[in-house]
This record gives structure tokens, sequence and C-alpha cells, in this order.
């Protein structure tokens, strides 16, 4: 090394602020477990280079954090390998649960056919996007859209339906998005016309599977 540091003058957490990221890498290298320990986030620390890496695949923290530990801090290839190859499997052992995302659209407003579209068009993007909130929520959206992306549309009474539908989704750990319309056409500003729902299929229709198709 060039620096003047070698690898056991610097903690960890200093390896990227000290050294160049080929150095840091070294380092890492150096710093690996021995060949019979077991991964443990409390007591090991990864390589930052190799985690900025995973995180730019939009890997989630903790899960990249977890792929390096189990590959040994060797590389962001063999991490970011090791994490694809576990959510697929974890896919496969799911391969009999289907997934579906259903659209409650708000009857009482009397909208018409291209506004719903354009409704449940807003429902499906603010969805979407949601899911990529949490971890939990961003493997079921993997899941759902590997599944086939099922989507299903029916009728809702009213806005007091749709909230009290939102409401038993949530208390079940669904995910929902609620479109409030801007109040362009048709409707009044804040109208509530679409409520989305994703999930397991079996735990969605208990909040939607009494409705009927629109």
């Amino acid at each position: 090394m060039t620096s003047g540091h070698s690898c056991t003058d610097l903690s960890p957490s200093h390896v990227t602020a000290e050294l160049s990221s080929e150095e840091a890498t070294q380092c890492y290298t150096a710093m690996e477990p021995s060949e019979g320990s077991t991964p443990d986030s409390g007591s090991q620390e990864v390589n930052p280079v190799y985690l900025q890496q995973l995180r730019e695949l939009d890997i989630p923290e903790e899960a990249a954090k977890q792929a390096l530990l189990h590959t040994r801090n060797v590389s962001a290839e063999e991490a970011a390998m090791y994490y694809f190859n576990k959510l697929e499997n974890e896919y496969e052992g799911d391969e009999d649960l289907m997934f579906k995302m259903v659209f409650v659209v708000n009857m009482d407003l009397s909208m018409g056919v291209g506004k719903v579209a354009a409704q449940v068009g807003h429902g499906a993007v603010g969805l979407y996007q949601a899911l990529q909130e949490k971890n939990s929520w961003r493997e079921m959206a993997w899941k759902w859209d590997h599944a086939g992306a099922k989507k299903v549309v029916v009728q809702g009474s009213n806005m007091a339906h749709l909230l009290e539908l939102q409401a038993l989704a949530m208390s079940l750990n669904l995910p929902t998005y609620l479109v409030q319309d801007a109040g362009k056409t048709q409707v009044e500003a804040g109208s509530r016309t679409v409520l989305a729902i994703v999930g397991e299929e079996e735990m969605v229709n208990n909040v939607t599977g009494s409705l009927k198709l629109l």
C-alpha cells in the first residue's frame, strides 16, 4: 500500500475514508472471516465499496449487508448473485401462492369509461411506487410481477365503502393506495375514486372477494 497505513491501523469504518478503493478492497480481503465462521451482522463489518455497488442495484441495504457477509466480502458480484439467487429460491418456494392487485372503483361518482381507466392507472402506478418503500413490499411486488401481474377491477359503493375496505386491508397488512382526484374533469377535487390493494390472492379475497366485477 502507498498510503502509509496498514489494514490493522484502521477500523473498518475508516477504511474508505483514508484509503483508495483498491486499497480498501485489499484490506477487506485481509479482514475476511475464517472458513469455519458464520456471518453475524452485529460483529462484522462489510466492505463499504461493495455495499455501495449493491445499493446502486436497488438491493435493500440490510439485504446487501447480509449478502456480503454470507459471501465473505469477496466481491459485489458474488454478493449480488447470492441475493438474486436467494430471492429466486424464495419465489420458487412460494410458487403455489398467487398474488393479485385489485382496484375498487367508487361507483357513486358515475365516472365515464375513460375516467375510470385513468383512475385505475393512477392506482396501479401509485401502489407500485408505494411498494418500493419497504423491503418486504418490494419483494411482494417482485413476486406479483413474476406470477403474471394479475389485475382485477371491481365495484365499490361509495367513498365510505372504499375507506372501510382500505382499513380492513391495512389490518391484514396488505399494501393499499387510495386515489384522490385533482378535480379537473367529471368529479370534484379531493374525490376518492379508486382503492388499489395488492397481496396474496387469498388475503386480498378476504377484503374484496364479495365485490362484483366492473
